[in-house]
Formats: C-alpha cells, structure tokens, sequence
C-alpha cells in the first residue's frame, strides 16, 4: 500500500509532466511553435527601422545634388569640368575641347545625415556655400527619403562684364553680387537598379540684367539613375522653371512685361557613372555651362535644339578625417 501510494502520489505526476514536456517538443507541436515564436519575432522587428542605403552613388547626380550625405568626419573633393558647346565648330574651337569652364567643391561631413560645401567655378568666377541635412530616411516605415539643401553664391567678376546672355552686368555694390538658393530633395530606391527623385527649387539673385528679368525663380527638377552593373550606372536631370521659356526657334520672343527677350532656358543632361574604389566619375552632355544652381537653374542659356550641348565630367573623390576609424583599420 506504501508503494503503491508513493507511485500515485509522487512518480505519477511526475511521468504526466514528463509526457507534456515530450508532447510539446514533439515536431508537429514544435513546428506550430516555433511559427508562433517566429511571427512574433517579424512582428516585433517590423516595428523597427530597417534604413535603405546607397539611393545614389554621390552627393551630386550631375549638375544637381542628390539626397545624399556623407559620412561623419569625410571629406569630399570634387572636380567638375564643362567644355565648349559642341557646335562651336572644329577648326575654331574643336567641338568646345579649346573653351571649357571649371569648378572645384570641398564637402566635409559633420553628422552621418548632415554636411557642408563650398567651391569656386570659373564662370563668373562664382563661390558658392551650402549646406545640406537628411531630414527623413527611407525605410520599411518611411517610403522615401527627404533632404533639405541651401545655398548662396557670390559673383565676382568686374562690374560691366557680358553675361551668358548676352547682356552687361553693372554692380552698384556688394550685396548686388549676392544670389541664393533653397531645394527640397525627396527620393525614393525602388530596387537595387532604380532610384527616383524629385527637386523643388527656388533661386533668388540680388541683381539681375533686366527690369523684365524675374529675381525669383521657382523651378521643378526631376531626376533619376538606371544601375548597369556593380559599377555603372545611366543618370538623367532635368529642371523645368515655372515660367513660360523662350522659344527655341523664335529670337524675337520677348518677356511679357517687355524689355529684352527672355534668355533663359530649362536644364536637361544625361550622365553615366563610373565607380572605381574611392573615386566616382561622371561623364555627362548637358545644356547647361553652369555649375551652381543659380547658373544651371535660373540662369541657363543653353538649347539642345540649337546644338548648345556642353559635354564634361564630374569627378569625386572620398577622403576620412576619422582619426577612430582609420586607427581600427591598423
């Protein structure tokens, strides 16, 4: 009776935990399981931010900027270059290879989501700053990517120079040469092969040619890249000004409040990328000479109609400032 009630008592409970312990272990309750356990893990991590990386290659799509930043404590360096326009002929001026214009732009990271430039170009001899922040990233919660950018330039040739547009440039003081900008830049990586994005931009310049001459501009840019391969990638832009353009073919269109025909024209280039370790080149045929937003935006002469197309390259090349990182790499 004594063993009888020990088994009853202690080893038949015992042996019953036992059993649930096997049935819970066994596959077909396992599997259920661990299905729920997984769904929960999904759930959970689905919460949390998973950050789209590389929408572009660059900090610059061809003559426009680009979402993108750079990393804390690197350095940019770029080299831009704008020949001649194609149809300046071969004997004089070999297809633009005899003309060409320059800017050089230094872009320091200060966060991973915030940086700041500056560069000199040779048209108008214009230095420029600028600043851009990462507002928004995209994720599997945000669905693009948002980048706010501004800038100013100033002018710096003689007083009474000729402008692009054929008419002279008279500065009564400093502030005359000043000019600035502000972009909102929204994008979007829809796969490993194609990113989108759209550039609503404002231009401000202080003193323009013409009482007829607008000294705001607002403009509507879009843009994109095509990825080829691991290292080559298709690029396009284009800046569409929220006003009614000059006739390509009709020199006698004048500005609707009068005054000098209206000489400015949308920006439309076509690049291709070529990413070698630390370098990225960009070879691109645009009709845009200028390098700086308030040149290739609101003062753009150039028409593709016309055989205006200035064919150039960018060239960047990443530099790290980062003392932690480059000492971990030892």
């Amino acid at each position: 009776m004594m063993i009888r009630s020990i088994f009853t008592q202690r080893l038949l409970p015992a042996g019953f935990l036992f059993l649930l312990l096997f049935l819970g272990t066994s596959p077909w309750m396992g599997v259920a399981a661990q299905d729920d356990l997984l769904s929960l893990l999904d759930a959970e991590q689905s919460k949390e931010p998973t950050y789209t990386i590389a929408t572009f290659k660059a900090s610059r799509l061809i003559n426009g900027q680009t979402i993108e930043t750079i990393s804390k404590n690197h350095l940019n360096f770029w080299i831009s270059h704008r020949f001649g326009a194609v149809n300046s002929g071969f004997i004089a001026n070999f297809f633009g290879l005899d003309e060409a214009k320059i800017r050089l732009g230094l872009e320091y990271g200060l966060t991973d989501r915030w940086l700041v430039g500056a560069g000199r170009s040779s048209l108008e001899k214009t230095y420029d700053l600028y600043t851009k922040y990462k507002v928004l990233r995209q994720s599997n919660l945000v669905p693009v990517t948002v980048t706010a950018m501004a800038g100013w330039g100033i002018n710096t040739m003689p007083t009474g120079y000729i402008m692009e547009s054929g008419s002279p440039m008279k500065f009564n003081n400093n502030i005359e040469r000043y000019s600035y900008w502000s972009q909102v830049l929204v994008a979007r990586k829809f796969n490993e092969k194609l990113s989108l994005q759209l550039m609503p931009t404002l231009i401000h310049v202080n003193k323009v040619e013409d009482p007829s001459i607008p000294n705001q501009v607002f403009a509507l840019g879009a843009g994109g890249r095509y990825k080829l391969n691991q290292r080559i990638t298709l690029s396009a832009e284009y800046y569409y000004t929220l006003r009614e353009m000059e006739d390509e073919d009709d020199d006698d269109d004048y500005d609707e409040e009068g005054g000098i025909p209206y000489p400015y024209r949308n920006a439309l280039s076509f690049g291709v990328d070529i990413e070698t370790g630390g370098h990225v080149f960009q070879f691109h045929l645009t009709n845009a000479r200028g390098m700086v937003e308030k040149q290739f935006v609101g003062q753009n002469v150039g028409a593709w109609g016309k055989g205006d197309i200035f064919y150039g390259f960018n060239i960047a090349r990443t530099f790290s400032l980062d003392k932690a990182a480059r000492n971990a790499h030892k």
